[in-house]
């Protein structure tokens, strides 16, 4: 049984039952938390600025909202422009010690696998193409050492929102539109990284759609548009074709497979392979690094940030769903 990935069903389930124990220590958090937020909103802490326009992509909750396609959107509309831009992130989950500054890519070349680098650095220098990825704990450092070795003008936090100790000039925050911010409670009894007080430095929402219907999200967004009082776009995520991650070739629709990943919401990815014939399905842990053995020997598929971990395996039976990720950029950054 894995552990997080059963705290995450409790997390999503407003009438499961959880340990006494997870409300309890939700308390102690939010305190934290709360504390945190309210050295910065009263200015006794103040956030370092930099000589760059920094966007945070980020989430309220824990879990797989969909930010890492939204990110690499972004980046590739500011390099279509001209601009010298960079993708800053933690690195979790690769094995490139985060203390340090990794050049994951410098926006030709990419010297790291993502096994190193963590499945979604590698992920975005391989979809980003022209975007300079870093990986580094030290947020400043990174954008720092960006702006000064390779001339950047734009940056883009990946998963930068609780991370208040870099100046950001907007924060985008993302809602997944059936997973929604859970049973509303605090971690670790529920997926809330932040309380009620975080709503307030929301520049844009976006609700991110992983449907073929996409007529709840449309709907939510409005009622979050009206009900927070912020700007609010609707990311349409749809299932594009499902391809061999050695050959490239499309596997028929049809076909029979075993279906395995390991992201926040799985369910959603499992639900976009509805024209296949799914004989079982494998959850692991979020960021999981995969070894050859645990691999059953069916027809995989699985998702495109895990198939990056197992490019490397002597198998040609493993398949990746390719999604289309559809959004306005222009309009979200009210850019004319």
């Amino acid at each position: 049984m894995n552990i997080k990935t059963e705290i995450t069903k409790i997390h999503y389930n407003k009438n499961a039952k959880r340990p006494i124990l997870l409300d309890f220590a939700s308390i102690f958090y939010g305190i934290g938390s709360s504390f945190k937020n309210l050295l910065y909103d009263k200015k006794m802490l103040k956030p370092k600025k930099v000589d760059a326009f920094v966007i945070s992509v980020g989430n309220i909750t824990t879990g797989g909202v969909g930010k890492t396609p939204v990110v690499s959107e972004i980046a590739k509309y500011f390099i279509q422009k001209g601009d010298k831009t960079a993708i800053i992130s933690r690195g979790y989950g690769g094995k490139l010690s985060n203390k340090n500054i990794n050049v994951i890519s410098d926006g030709e070349q990419i010297f790291f696998n993502a096994k190193l680098a963590g499945d979604e650095p590698f992920w975005l220098a391989q979809n980003s193409k022209g975007a300079i990825v870093i990986t580094c704990k030290n947020r400043i450092k990174a954008a720092e050492y960006a702006i000064n070795n390779f001339g950047v003008t734009k940056i883009i936090l990946d998963d930068g929102f609780q991370h208040r100790k870099l100046h950001r000039d907007l924060d985008i925050v993302l809602m997944d539109s059936v997973m929604g911010f859970g049973n509303e409670k605090l971690l670790p009894a529920g997926p809330l990284r932040e309380g009620m007080e975080a709503f307030s430095r929301i520049d844009r929402l976006v609700v991110v759609s992983k449907n073929t219907d996409h007529a709840r999200a449309e709907k939510l967004a409005k009622i979050m548009a009206k009900k927070m009082q912020v700007q609010t776009s609707v990311c349409y995520t749809e299932p594009d074709y499902v391809y061999n991650i050695k050959t490239d070739e499309h596997l028929n629709e049809g076909a029979e497979a075993t279906a395995l990943c390991a992201i926040g919401q799985p369910k959603q990815f499992y639900a976009f392979l509805n024209n296949y014939k799914i004989k079982q399905t494998i959850d692991f842990d979020d960021h999981h690094c995969y070894t050859e053995d645990e691999i059953p020997s069916d027809i995989i598929i699985t998702t495109e940030k895990d198939a990056v971990k197992m490019k490397d395996f002597n198998r040609y039976d493993i398949y990746a769903l390719k999604l289309k990720t559809v959004i306005d950029i222009k309009e979200l950054l009210n850019e004319q």
